[in-house]
């Protein structure tokens, strides 16, 4: 009986498996990729719950961001199933990090985003290469540092598809032929920036890799002997030209027989040698483009739209900053009626009469950016509105002569809408409940509307659930009341900008805690926020990572500490003019992952707090400071910090404690426009 009772006890007290070990990892990484849907915390938690819940955590990850490259080693041993690795939010990677990334011939990575970091050279890339052969993707953008020596490692990576030297200018014909020759297998490669590269590395790329489908070519020195090559990429789709001055006419011409099926996107914006003759010599040879940007390229004259209707599928065309000639804008109605976007931002000689007409004429329009037209009337929204009823986008910032009448229409018969920018115009109360009716929009930029309030605000967060965007920048009509209703009734808040609304207090950001997936909170100029409402954020917006904070003059210390403590990950903050001293920007210097920080005019900062706390927040990529505090910082703690990969800008500017009222500073913004 006692033997009995023993065994029976031991039975008991054996260990049960664990929860997960009769899953299949295919179903265990489903159940995680929903979890860290909703909470990419939460990944952590489970991590945390049992080795089981480790172990099964380590093989599900597929990305990673570690803080510090030093990290890198012993964070691809705990991750041993990471196939990305964003190395971005390290500001120095030196060689020898690279180098230590564990070699294998059946490694995972297959993608490596090295765009923000500096401190390595050839070296590190010819690690990388021996480590991860199977690399697919590699982003060395902004890579000022690297030059011919370091493309040759690259072209060791076989197997690469994309591509990024964007801002490598040290790289010439050479690197790039070695590039061309090693890389047959790539689809998409920027060179933007490349100003060491000419024709000769560019016909080598096009005759070695014609399995590209995406070139990036802006502000480099193509000219016609190359781009006629590049035109003749028979898989290519997106052509990108953005300011190159050796695109010009002739070299367009010279394209006039060739024919390219493949071509969906062309950007030509800010070629300024290129004109109305060259854009309507270019049409005959892609038939097929969905997309063409023009944009601060040249005047748009009838002949060079009619032009377009050659291209029968074209679909978005943009046309920001161009001077449009007479019937310029009616002849985009009559020739291109397949488009669905159109971008006028900023173009000079769009008037009523035209917009008017080419609208009426464009029945698939989803997308109309009118930005800073500042001579159309209520007459042009009448228009838009009567005829597009199915634009999910309007932007119509600073368009000053419509009144507040003609915009309630927008909500009225735009109900698609997603995304509408109506920022320094006349809207009022009443356009903002005529925005009732557009339950999907998630982006919505009022700023500068000194004529809605709290009950405008009201409606808005009673009808638009799906709301990500708000901007609300200097509404003087606003108060916590507006606030808390948009808090209450957008629980998908991601960015709200409340800057220089002075009416707001502790009350609106304790609202705004409840919304857990905000990352971006503006409250410059709110002198009546306080470091008790920052650290209702601090606990409650847990995924913030831009905090601008300038002239909060009541934010202290207090706030700092919340913010050290549970905003891991914060990456930029404006602390101009706050009450911090340096026990707040010391605490603030723990968030590992800060890299922009803006510390001008506080009056509590000492130059060895200063220090200290540039010395402990080793992840920093910039930092903006008053000039007075670059004489009394020892040089050798500067180069220091700099050898680490952070920037300094020194700002020299008078201390300036007022804010003026809404009203004052619209008032003088434009009078400046009008000098």
């Amino acid at each position: 009986m006692a033997a009995a009772h023993r065994q029976h006890k031991r039975r008991r007290l054996s260990p049960s498996p664990a929860p997960f070990d009769s899953l299949a990892d295919e179903l265990l990484f489903l159940v995680l990729d929903r979890v860290a849907a909703a909470d990419p915390r939460a990944l952590k938690s489970f991590a945390l719950a049992s080795r089981a819940c480790h172990a099964a955590e380590s093989r599900h990850r597929r990305i990673l961001r570690p803080l510090r490259a030093d990290l890198l080693p012993a964070a691809l041993t705990r991750y041993p199933s990471v196939s990305r690795l964003d190395l971005s939010l390290c500001a120095r990677v030196p060689d020898a990090a690279l180098a230590a990334v564990p070699s294998s011939g059946s490694s995972p990575l297959r993608a490596v985003n090295l765009s923000r970091s500096s401190g390595f050279g050839a070296a590190g890339v010819a690690a990388l290469a021996r480590a991860c052969p199977g690399l697919a993707d590699l982003d060395l953008s902004n890579g000022v540092h690297l030059g011919d020596a370091a493309a040759a490692e690259v072209a060791r990576m076989r197997k690469l598809q994309r591509l990024s030297l964007s801002r490598c200018k040290q790289v010439t014909d050479m690197g790039l032929g070695c590039v061309a020759v090693g890389c047959t297998d790539l689809r998409d490669l920027s060179l933007k920036w490349c100003i060491g590269i000419t024709d000769l590395g560019l016909n080598l790329l096009a005759l070695k890799c014609n399995k590209l489908t995406t070139l990036d070519l802006s502000y480099t020195m193509i000219t016609k002997e190359s781009l006629l090559s590049i035109i003749k990429l028979p898989n290519l789709q997106v052509l990108i030209l953005v300011g190159c001055i050796g695109i010009d006419d002739d070299a367009l011409a010279s394209l006039e027989k060739e024919y390219s099926k493949s071509l969906q996107v062309l950007d030509m914006s800010h070629c300024q040698n290129v004109t109305d003759v060259g854009v309507s010599s270019i049409v005959k040879s892609i038939p097929n483009l969905l997309e063409l940007n023009l944009s601060y390229c040249c005047p748009v004259t009838p002949s060079m739209v009619r032009s377009l209707h050659k291209i029968s599928k074209l679909q978005t065309l943009k046309l920001e900053g161009c001077k449009f000639m007479a019937d310029g804008l009616k002849a985009i109605g009559s020739s291109c009626v397949s488009i669905r976007e159109l971008s006028l931002s900023k173009s000079a000689g769009v008037t009523d009469t035209e917009l008017s007409f080419a609208v009426s004429k464009l029945k698939n329009l989803l997308k109309l950016d009118i930005t800073c037209c500042r001579n159309i009337t209520d007459v042009s929204v009448v228009s838009i509105t009567r005829s597009c009823t199915s634009l999910i986008s309007l932007r119509m910032e600073s368009c000053s002569h419509v009144s507040s009448g003609a915009l309630q229409l927008i909500g009225k018969h735009c109900s698609q809408l997603e995304e509408l920018d109506l920022t320094d115009s006349d809207l009022d109360d009443e356009g903002l409940k005529a925005l009732t009716g557009c339950t999907n929009l998630s982006s919505l930029k009022i700023g500068i509307c000194l004529s809605i309030s709290d009950e405008g605000l009201t409606h808005i967060g009673k009808s638009c659930p799906k709301l990500r965007d708000i901007d609300l920048y200097r509404c003087g009509g606003i108060s916590d009341d507006g606030v808390i209703q948009i808090a209450k009734g957008c629980p998908m808040l991601e960015s709200i900008n409340l800057s220089y609304c002075t009416e707001v207090t502790d009350r609106s950001l304790m609202s705004l805690s409840k919304c857990t997936n905000l990352n971006t909170l503006e409250v410059r100029g709110c002198p009546r926020v306080s470091s008790a409402g920052l650290s209702e954020i601090a606990m409650g917006c847990r995924l913030l990572s831009k905090l601008d904070i300038k002239k909060c003059f009541e934010i202290n210390d207090v706030g700092m500490l919340y913010l050290s403590q549970f905003s891991h990950g914060l990456r930029q903050i404006n602390l101009s003019y706050c009450s911090v001293t340096d026990i707040g920007l010391l605490s603030l210097s723990s968030i590992c992952g800060l890299q922009n920080m803006t510390i001008v005019h506080l009056a509590g900062i000492t130059p060895n707090g200063l220090i200290a706390a540039l010395m402990v927040c080793g992840g920093l990529t910039k930092v903006k400071l008053h000039e007075a505090f670059k004489s009394m910082m020892p040089p050798h703690m500067l180069k220091n910090v700099e050898t680490r990969g952070c920037r300094f800008q020194w700002i020299n500017k008078p201390f300036k404690v007022e804010v003026e009222p809404c009203d004052v500073w619209k008032q003088q913004s434009q009078d400046v426009l009008v000098r």
